[in-house]
């Protein structure tokens, strides 16, 4: 196993962050990883560091240090709702942090999303240059589409403006999130040309790349999206990769007699 170390960091702000680096003398691409409504708690530190395994510099910062009970948003009892603006605040500190490092190469850095934080990357990407935005389950269920004081402006909007490619992961049996959720997404993407590759996934009910939750997490879908997401990243973080043309993929399995009303919620 690849040799990586971790530290915790303070970016602008004070923003709490746990970094992760591989050891190695190349300069690396970055990945910055929003974590879920839980805030920044185990399972957000190993992806994190599984990152850095592949050979990613990772920085994971906490988006909702500022919440006064820890202990309740970390078990999911309560909630911070983050709005846009703040998200875009948090995360172009979190880019100066990690682009300032010498181990990074600071032309290639993606940000992730997932669940709550989902539509982040989108938002970022459509106010300033990232190398990627990768979306695991979030940014296409029916709040995400409503304009409000959470969400300032409308997503069609963010879409539009967005430059870099899109990675976007679902699950056929996501609770939160329907197919025609993930068509809507598509489908703006695909009005306003942007370059994406979307996958849903068989059986993978909402949340199930959390292996700390047994009852959501589906091993075999875990692992084959997380080689898919090495595969995208290789492929538009690595040389030679074209952005004036347009790459638009869309893959989904699912049931013939698929009904999101017998989706549910997994623990």
């Amino acid at each position: 196993m690849p040799d990586i170390s971790t530290r915790t960091v303070r970016c602008a702000g004070e923003l709490p962050a746990f970094l992760a680096v591989p050891a190695t003398d190349a300069k690396a691409p970055a990945v910055v990883l929003m974590h879920e409504r839980y805030g920044l708690v185990r399972h957000t530190r190993d992806l994190a560091e599984r990152f850095a395994r592949d050979g990613f510099v990772c920085i994971a910062p906490d988006f909702f240090h500022k919440h006064p009970d820890q202990a309740a948003l970390h078990r999911g009892d309560v909630g911070y709702d983050m709005t846009d603006p703040e998200a875009v605040t948090y995360l172009e500190a979190a880019i100066a942090e990690v682009a300032a490092l010498p181990q990074v190469d600071a032309s290639r850095i993606a940000v992730k999303g997932i669940c709550q934080t989902g539509r982040h990357p989108l938002v970022l990407a459509a106010q300033r240059p990232i190398a990627a935005a990768l979306v695991w389950y979030g940014a296409a269920s029916q709040r995400e589409w409503q304009v409000s004081a959470r969400y300032p402006k409308a997503l069609d909007e963010i879409v539009a403006a967005v430059e870099c490619p899109v990675l976007g992961i679902f699950g056929e049996a996501d609770h939160v999130i329907s197919l025609a959720d993930v068509r809507r997404l598509r489908d703006c993407l695909d009005r306003h040309d942007k370059s994406y590759t979307i996958k849903v996934y068989a059986d993978a009910p909402h949340g199930w790349l959390n292996d700390t939750m047994p009852g959501r997490y589906r091993r075999v879908q875990a692992e084959a999206a997380w080689a898919l997401q090495l595969a995208f990243l290789e492929r538009v973080l690595g040389g030679g990769y074209n952005r004036a043309r347009r790459v638009q993929i869309y893959e989904c399995d699912h049931s013939a007699d698929y009904d999101f009303t017998k989706n549910v919620r997994m623990e």
